[in-house]
């Protein structure tokens, strides 16, 4: 397994490898172009790490490569102020055990997410994201926070849909998973918010749940019934009556696990 670190001309920077976890410590001022590239068994689970300020995710690579580009401009907006801004950076990889895949945890969670394509999961995207601004971007309900009293900057990124009726927003995993239940906190900035009082969810085994939300800042849980599946889609969203045009998402959560023998 390798972490390989490049600027924008495809330049080698830096690069460490290990069998199953490879620690990199880098000097280097970001810059435009700059991206990291993993290399790794195909299908491989991995804890990655890619900035000191950033918290570690799970991450999976089904080629067992996954190259993740450097956050740069406005798109830092929705990470923590200091992330990717000191001349130091710390990098990780671990793979995996057994074990922990075996165990219920939020499979959902991935705060190294990006916008646009990805070849690593889980991985959320949507149809509109409001204004095209990151703090809108359908990434920021996966990146294992929930903060939600506020709007637009970090830590109150959420996914925003710019008022549009038929808004939706996917989250792939990248291979089959155990869903067992799912939580949605809804951005709760109230009076300027409003939210949801009725949704569908469906998975890509062509099952439709329906589910009714309330106005409130908690988490509100919706069972998924332990099924096997491979992605789902927030959709078909009713916005309340409030004078408000803007209900958004927070959080999305979901509990489950790997099918491991």
């Amino acid at each position: 397994m390798e972490l390989i670190v490049k600027d924008g001309t495809g330049k080698v920077l830096a690069r460490a490898g290990h069998p199953t976890e490879a620690l990199l410590c880098l000097d280097h001022e970001w810059a435009k172009g700059d991206c990291v590239e993993l290399v790794a068994p195909k299908g491989a689970h991995l804890w990655l790490r890619m900035d000191a300020a950033l918290p570690e995710g799970e991450v999976y690579c089904p080629e067992g490569r996954a190259l993740w580009r450097v956050p740069w401009g406005e798109h830092r907006l929705a990470y923590a102020p200091a992330a990717f801004a000191a001349p130091r950076h710390i990098l990780s990889a671990r793979i995996m055990e057994d074990r922990e895949l075996s165990m219920t945890r939020d499979i959902a969670r991935n705060p190294l997410d990006l916008r646009g394509d990805t070849d690593f999961y889980p991985h959320c995207t949507a149809n509109v994201e409001t204004r095209g601004e990151s703090v809108f971007a359908a990434r920021n309900v996966i990146d294992g926070l929930r903060y939600n009293t506020f709007h637009g900057e970090w830590p109150f990124e959420s996914w925003g849909i710019g008022a549009r009726e038929d808004a939706w927003c996917r989250l792939d995993f990248g291979r089959e998973v155990i869903a067992e239940r799912m939580a949605l906190t809804l951005r709760a900035d109230f009076p300027h918010d409003a939210y949801w009082v009725s949704g569908h969810v469906v998975d890509s085994t062509g099952r439709d749940i329906a589910f009714d939300l309330d106005r409130t800042g908690e988490r509100q849980w919706i069972d998924l019934g332990s099924r096997a599946l491979r992605w789902l889609r927030l959709e078909r969203m009713i916005k309340s009556d409030d004078p408000s045009a803007f209900p958004s998402l927070r959080a999305w959560e979901v509990f489950g696990r790997d099918g491991v023998n």
